[in-house]
């Protein structure tokens, strides 16, 4: 059961605050902004600061800067962290790869990835990218259609066989399934749990004073961790399942 009072609120990106890759509704740029008048607001998600500012920051309005100071940034599944200050964004910390994991990350998913038959001849985009703290292997690219993506992999066997390939090569690392056709490699245990657990060393909101909304919170998927580490927890399924439940919970919020 979720938290009636959670002092923040942390959110999945793609297919939990906005389609994949694409920028959110009004209607959920308004929901955030009125969230961040009444908790702490975190969104934490596998992608780069660049796609953050795209999909959320450039679409708030009529947000302040005492707003901006509770919106908490973890781009590339907490790996790294941003906060809004003195009218810029600055970044609290990264857990960069070294060039010699970035290297060994990049060979293993593109070899596996063409081994498995999931190399794909028509992309959208980088199919492989360095996100510093992160590589990322996208099966379509990272622009394909949402439309596209969805069809690729239904039902999440393609990724799961990749990411436990993968991972067998890389042990000294975390290979976590995406978004709906991505796979995300970091350091060993730097993962959505480890940028929770910071989180709530760097603002001292503890744990259990939080509450997680995210799209992928099965076993295999790269919301696990923050359930695993004992974070309430709500599933959503899309970004309009995830604005129905701040239909609800900012006004409770705000009592």
């Amino acid at each position: 059961m979720a938290l009636k009072h959670p002092r923040l609120v942390a959110f999945d990106l793609d297919d939990t605050l906005a389609p994949s890759k694409s920028p959110i509704d009004p209607r959920m740029a308004e929901l955030l902004v009125r969230l961040l008048g009444v908790a702490e607001v975190c969104v934490i998600s596998g992608g780069q600061f660049a796609q953050f500012t795209m999909q959320v920051i450039d679409n708030l309005t009529d947000v302040d800067e005492a707003a901006l100071a509770r919106l908490h940034l973890m781009p590339t599944c907490g790996t790294q962290y941003y906060r809004h200050r003195a009218g810029e964004w600055e970044q609290v910390y990264a857990e960069n790869l070294t060039d010699d994991q970035k290297q060994r990350a990049l060979a293993a998913v593109e070899a596996t990835a063409r081994d498995l038959g999931y190399w794909e001849t028509e992309t959208w985009g980088p199919i492989l990218e360095d996100r510093g703290s992160q590589i990322t292997f996208s099966a379509l690219g990272q622009a394909a259609p949402v439309a596209v993506k969805t069809q690729w992999d239904i039902d999440g066997a393609k990724k799961t066989a990749l990411r436990e390939a993968v991972q067998a090569q890389l042990p000294d690392l975390e290979v976590r399934s995406g978004g709906s056709t991505s796979v995300d490699i970091t350091r060993r245990g730097i993962d959505k749990a480890y940028g929770m657990t910071r989180l709530a060393e760097l603002t001292g909101v503890p744990l259990e004073d939080m509450l997680f909304v995210g799209d992928r919170l099965d076993e295999n998927g790269n919301d696990y961790p923050v359930k695993a580490l004992g974070v309430d927890c709500v599933a959503v399924e899309s970004w309009e399942d995830t604005a129905k439940f701040l239909d609800t919970l900012v006004p409770a919020l705000a009592r």
